[in-house]
């Protein structure tokens, strides 16, 4: 899907200061509007309708993705072909149980869970190219398709895009 395919739904909408980042199908946005989920359906309702896309939309406000980044959780760490830093977003509260370590991948090194944000972060090391994480996959069995990944640049890249 273009990005202008999907900024058009986001302005059809009503939404002001519509853009894309890069074209990793994040779109940010301002609405006066507050409530998140009503946002969320609202938004998977018009995907489907205008471009026939039936997936999960998550929402995050610029102040829990600008909290996130201001606690540092990957201190002294750079995303890079082998260290691949990672913010996996829950659409929905995490259940009582988080990954810790041992659960997942041994490629994957968990970081921690940020309930404001509701987002898993996670290194995850590419550096044999031979050998795949299955951190995706284990994380999907545990919460389910409600979930997306970005990268930590990614991320910064929304948060800057969000700012100015």
């Amino acid at each position: 899907m273009t990005n202008d395919k999907l900024r058009g739904v986001f302005e059809g909408l009503g939404f002001e200061d519509v853009a894309s980042v890069l074209a990793s199908g994040n779109i940010v946005f301002r609405s006066a509007e507050t409530d998140v989920p009503a946002l969320e359906r609202r938004v998977e309702a018009a995907l489907t309708s205008e471009l026939g896309l039936s997936s999960r939309t998550i929402i995050r406000g610029h102040p829990e993705l600008r909290a996130l980044l201001d606690s540092d959780p990957f201190p002294g760490l750079s995303h890079g072909r082998g260290t691949y830093l990672t913010a996996t977003f829950l659409k929905d509260v995490a259940p009582p149980t988080v990954p810790v370590p041992g659960q997942s991948d041994p490629l994957t090194q968990f970081v921690r869970y940020d309930p404001a944000a509701r987002v898993v972060l996670a290194v995850i090391d590419n550096s044999d190219p031979g050998r795949t994480p299955d951190f995706m996959s284990w994380l999907e069995k545990l919460y389910g398709k409600g979930i997306t990944t970005r990268s930590w640049l990614t991320v910064q890249r929304i948060v800057r895009k969000l700012e100015n």
